[in-house]
């Protein structure tokens, strides 16, 4: 299971996460990954080729999120 959720960080870097309750109790990893400009894509402007290379991004980070937890 992988839940992602898009947060704005504070000025004073603290945030309070409520998870759902379909996500079971135990260990997981937890990665930032700061949203930039250069990090999205205009899909109504963009190529082919972008709009599948971040497709390909998008599920190598789901695949790797998932073989970390199957471990």
């Amino acid at each position: 299971m992988s839940v992602t959720q898009t947060v704005e960080i504070p000025a004073n870097r603290r945030l309070t996460i409520d998870v759902p309750r379909e996500v079971p109790a135990g260990q997981v990893i937890l990665t930032f990954t700061p949203v930039t400009k250069t990090g999205m894509i205009d899909f109504k402007n963009a190529s082919s080729n972008e709009v599948m290379s971040a497709g390909d991004e998008i599920l190598d980070k789901h695949l790797a999120a998932f073989q970390a937890l199957a471990k």
